[in-house]
């Protein structure tokens, strides 16, 4: 989430109140994850669940049974408080109610392109769908909402869901809660790339997947996009992002808040703030390194804003927005005197926050019902967040009948006599004929005209 010299230049003139100490975007792909990675897709392909139990043992400390039985999973949410619990179930709730609304706006319908010539799309969800629920350095407990809820709104019929063993224990309960509220068929303590493997190749007792979900880390983004091709994914994110486009009104302290709240993800979590005031933005430095200073996870949220920090000082509202499209965050939050204006304008991010009631967080921990798998690394560009419409195929059908040959076969005749292709013009030809040696079988029946 950086600016190249190339877009500089096309932005014009910008003020820089700190830039970004590393220069260039967090790595992506590094050879040796890439290298590990291949090594064991291939490993858990050749070798199957023998491999899946050796690297839960070697990577994860995990020797006991990989399947979450339907027990253990209902009765996860036991070992919670009850204000966690009641908190989960609210945002498994909203989450499920935002996604069946997308649904609905999504709807099958049919047109007559001729007489007697029906073209239609219909939605069908995909069949088969497994979620990763990553447990790392802090489990994130709405994953299960953005991606099994979603899928089961969808429609889809099968959702697997695999997530890291915690050492002796098995699986984080409430990452297990998240996964029964949200309605997964099945699920497995199994981390990495060997859960991602173990669900493509179809060694959990069921078929293999017909699609992989889910945040990770480096080697979870990258066994996902090894393995697409064989399976579809949802995106293939990089650290979190946020940027916070922000005016004269805002306040200081509340955005350098919003912007320590995602860089918090990671030391390699870039955080941005476009202002239209030099004042915010240098009120905005200072407040951040007076928070960081009482901050728990300042050991994190320090070096992503230190080495993937910006403040830019835009001349205007429209080259605000420019600077943020060029940005393409992933959140995207807007503290204005006009955020309508933002809204109307803005193009490229993955999911916006307008006004300072408006926090990422909200959205994070699946309380706002949006969804938060989003893409990072300027993809939102041409790329959206996960939601139901990922899950669902938009097939498309066609019904000609006979009346309907002459506004079609004509013109398949002389494209394909054109290009040369003798057997699809033959298929029009067949059906022109047959017309004609019935002619006047069915009043009504246009001429067909050949040329």
């Amino acid at each position: 989430m950086q600016i190249t010299p190339a877009e500089a230049d096309h932005l014009g003139p910008l003020t820089w109140i700190k830039k970004p100490a590393v220069d260039g975007p967090p790595a992506q792909r590094h050879p040796q994850v890439v290298e590990r990675v291949s090594e064991i897709l291939a490993d858990v392909e050749r070798h199957g669940l023998d491999a899946v139990r050796r690297y839960a043992r070697e990577l994860d400390g995990w020797t006991g049974e990989l399947e979450i039985s339907a027990a253990e999973l209902a009765r996860s949410g036991d070992a919670l408080p009850e204000d966690v619990r009641s908190s989960l179930e609210t945002g498994c709730d909203r989450t499920r109610r935002f996604a069946l609304a997308q649904r609905e706006h999504l709807v099958d319908f049919e047109i007559e392109l001729a007489p007697s010539v029906v073209g239609g799309q219909r939605y069908v969800p995909v069949n088969r769908v497994g979620a990763y629920l990553p447990a790392g350095r802090f489990p994130l407990l709405a994953s299960a909402f953005m991606t099994v809820n979603v899928a089961k709104a969808a429609g889809v019929p099968t959702v697997l869901a695999c997530t890291p063993p915690t050492g002796e224990h098995g699986a984080h309960p409430a990452v297990l809660y998240g996964a029964h509220l949200s309605g997964a068929d099945r699920v497995f303590a199994v981390g990495g790339v060997q859960a991602l493997g173990a669900l493509a190749f179809g060694l959990l007792g069921e078929q293999p997947v017909d699609m992989l979900v889910g945040a990770g880390n480096a080697f979870v983004t990258e066994a996902k996009r090894q393995l697409f091709g064989q399976v579809g994914i949802d995106l293939l994110a990089g650290p979190s992002e946020v940027a916070v486009l922000a005016d004269e009104t805002a306040d200081p302290e509340w955005v350098a808040a919003d912007l320590l709240g995602q860089a918090e993800h990671g030391p390699n979590s870039p955080a941005a703030l476009i202002t239209t005031s030099e004042l915010l933005g240098r009120e905005v430095a200072a407040a951040i390194e007076r928070q960081l200073a009482g901050l728990s996870t300042r050991e994190v949220a320090g070096p992503a804003w230190r080495d993937f920090g910006s403040i830019i000082v835009a001349s205007d509202p429209a080259q605000a927005v420019a600077v943020s499209d060029v940005l393409g965050p992933e959140h995207l939050e807007i503290q204005t005197a006009d955020d309508d204006y933002y809204l109307k304008e803005l193009t490229n991010y993955g999911s916006l926050f307008l006004g300072r009631w408006s926090t990422v967080a909200y959205s994070d921990k699946g309380i706002a019902g949006t969804n938060h798998v989003l893409p990072t690394g300027k993809t939102a560009r041409y790329n959206a967040g996960l939601s139901v419409s990922r899950f669902l195929k938009p097939l498309t059908y066609q019904r000609a009948r006979r009346e309907g040959t002459a506004y079609l076969a004509p013109a398949v005749e002389r494209i394909s006599a054109f290009e040369g292709l003798a057997a699809h013009e033959a298929t029009a030809t067949i059906r022109i004929e047959e017309i004609g040696r019935h002619s006047g079988a069915f009043e009504g029946t246009p001429a067909v005209d050949r040329h």
